[in-house]
């Protein structure tokens, strides 16, 4: 059964961990992540942008098919499905077709409208029994369309919107989507002690976790990040096990042309990285 990620976060807040946001992308991608999850003992989040959402057919599809995966895998650890960066409108959406959370990304409106909007799904969300994340400051590079320059968050802005009753709360903090380039400066810490201290107990989730240095990482958790999404480094992973099983002539031996072959390097390939950044993470037999 699907959760909110409400509990999950404030245990690991308290226990001076995080949980992952793997994003899936299909069923491949669901399935790898949940089995990596369940072997680690880990609670997990499934992210799902817009643009996934609409790339496997709507998000009762989504649902269904991570509902399904749940009971036939066994899956046990708790799991929640979250949309990522959503709009107002694809946060209704997501809520109609039975997603456990939910992320809506005001950043780029101004911070009344921000304000106005989230009020109105936190009392949404409560009736629901789901999560809701907020964000202020936006992320940099691209997420499905959503571009930000990686700028550092008001911490005032934060508490005003953590203070609205949103579950989780991403602030920017120098952070960006997809891969880092040489000359990035880093994660701001002076600005998230600033919104920690200014939030209080909120749990904090940091975007763009893919190529953040392992010290950084634990930096953040222990300044009350209790969220990590990652998507690139599984992309990235999956993508160069495909490539290397296709160069390499294999897909054109007997059936390995066949999908369940094809692309069993590149799941294998994701489970490895979900493993990696759990134990990173901390959050190995916390299920």
């Amino acid at each position: 059964m699907l959760v909110s990620a409400k509990e999950m976060l404030i245990k690991a807040r308290d226990g001076k961990y995080a949980v992952g946001q793997f994003n899936i992308n299909n069923l491949e991608w669901s399935k790898s992540i949940l089995q990596a999850a369940q072997e680690m003992n880990s609670p997990v989040i499934l992210g799902v942008s817009e643009g996934a959402g609409k790339y496997m057919g709507g998000y009762h599809t989504v649902v269904g098919m991570v509902e399904g995966l749940l009971k036939d895998l066994n899956i046990t650890v708790p799991v929640s499905l979250h949309l990522d960066h959503g709009s107002y409108e694809g946060c209704l959406k997501c809520i109609e077709a039975g997603f456990s959370s939910i992320m809506f990304d005001g950043s780029s409106l101004p911070i009344a409208e921000n304000i106005d909007k989230t009020t109105k799904l936190v009392e949404i969300c409560k009736e629901n029994g789901m999560s809701l994340e907020a964000e202020v400051g936006a992320i940099g590079g691209e997420e499905d369309g959503v571009v930000g320059n990686g700028e550092c968050a008001d911490p005032a802005e934060c508490k005003l919107i953590a203070d609205l009753g949103v579950t989780m709360l991403a602030a920017g903090i120098g952070n960006i989507h997809g891969k880092y380039p040489a000359n990035w400066a880093g994660l701001s810490f002076d600005t998230l002690e600033s919104v920690k201290n200014l939030t209080g107990t909120m749990p904090l989730v940091l975007h763009g976790g893919t190529g953040i240095p392992s010290d950084m990482i634990r930096e953040a958790i222990s300044l009350g990040v209790a969220k990590i999404n990652v998507n690139t480094e599984c992309q990235l992973s999956f993508a160069a096990a495909t490539r290397t099983y296709i160069e390499s002539g294999k897909d054109l031996v007997g059936k390995g042309f066949d999908p369940r072959k094809l692309l069993t390097p590149g799941c294998e390939a994701i489970k490895a990285t979900v493993k990696e950044k759990i134990e990173l993470f901390g959050s190995a037999d916390r299920a």
